[in-house]
């Protein structure tokens, strides 16, 4: 069982940057990889970023690329979002989510970034 809390969310203008986090504890030895995701209001929850836990690779959404960095620091069991060149299309609630052995998966409860024109 793994547990997950993000936090670093806020207001930030076009052009700006946000740096998120999120924290695993529980069974973190069992993790597989770590991801955000987003929702905006009215949308369904989206992909952003994933990083693998054993070898750091990485993936994003196109719409992210080149502009969000997915990173990890395996002694604090946390993963994180640094987000630049933020848009307002930007704006959602950021998920965070681990995977473990047996298809298990576990999410955080969320924290709002909201990019203003």
């Amino acid at each position: 069982q793994v547990q997950l809390v993000e936090s670093g969310g806020g207001l930030v203008q076009a052009g700006g940057s946000l740096k998120l986090s999120c924290a695993a504890s529980g069974r973190t030895f069992s993790i597989y990889d770590m991801a955000w995701f987003r929702q905006a209001p009215g949308k369904e929850r989206e992909f952003v970023a994933d990083i693998r836990w054993r070898d750091g690779s990485t993936s994003y959404a196109g719409s992210v690329k080149g502009r969000f960095t997915i990173s990890r620091d395996n002694a604090k069991s946390t993963t994180y979002l640094q987000m630049n060149s933020l848009k307002p299309e930007d704006t959602a609630v950021y998920y965070c989510k681990t995977r473990v052995p047996g298809t298990y998966h576990y999410w955080g409860q969320g924290t709002q970034v909201t990019v203003s024109s």
